[in-house]
């Protein structure tokens, strides 16, 4: 059985990661995609109050869960749409050591600072700050197969330049770049696996 892609967007909250993706699910129609959210997964846990470093494990372990989740639903082959947001060097490392290199398209979802505030403040489900405070650590790797720009473009036409370019994607990939410069020696695995 083949395994399914991955379309791997990665930016701040409230940069319009799900947004691109609802509008994927809906112009991807040449095959069966799967939305996978990191919030998703989030908002499946307990709502009980947690001590704060109860939390960190907990966020710890829900974010490993959902890295293996992504994996285990392409290598089955399903295509997948993850929507994440990798602020913490490790997720990467973890992502990394974990998916197919060759299968995913890792896409950059930009958005302007002061239009990340606007979003934020209209939703009212995050803390003030937080897009601003993720802003420089998300795209900190440099390096993708696509960026999108939501503060130039709509989602719908995020989504089309990204279809538009799913038969060009590069080799090697972004992942696979990224992967051979931070786990080629092993211990790049090493400390993802460990945190």
């Amino acid at each position: 059985m083949a395994p399914g892609r991955i379309i791997f967007l990665n930016g701040t909250s409230s940069s319009g990661k799900s947004s691109i993706a609802r509008e994927l699910l809906d112009i991807l129609d040449d095959r069966v995609h799967f939305h996978l959210s990191v919030d998703g997964f989030n908002a499946m846990r307990t709502k009980r109050p947690l001590a704060a470093d109860e939390l960190d494990a907990a966020l710890r372990r829900t974010r490993s869960g959902f890295h293996r989740s992504i994996a285990a639903m392409a290598s089955v082959g399903n295509d997948v749409i993850v929507d994440h947001v990798l602020s913490e060097p490790w997720r990467l490392l973890d992502c990394l050591a974990v998916l197919p290199p060759e299968d995913v398209l890792f896409v950059g979802v930009h958005c302007p600072p002061d239009e990340l505030a606007r979003r934020e403040q209209a939703r009212g489900d995050r803390p003030p700050g937080l897009a601003a405070h993720q802003y420089d650590l998300v795209h900190r790797h440099g390096d993708y197969d696509l960026e999108c720009d939501t503060g130039a473009l709509s989602p719908r036409a995020c989504a089309e330049r990204i279809r538009d370019f799913l038969p060009h994607r590069p080799t090697p990939t972004a992942f696979t770049r990224l992967r051979a410069r931070h786990l080629a020696d092993g211990r790049g695995a090493q400390e993802a696996a460990a945190r």
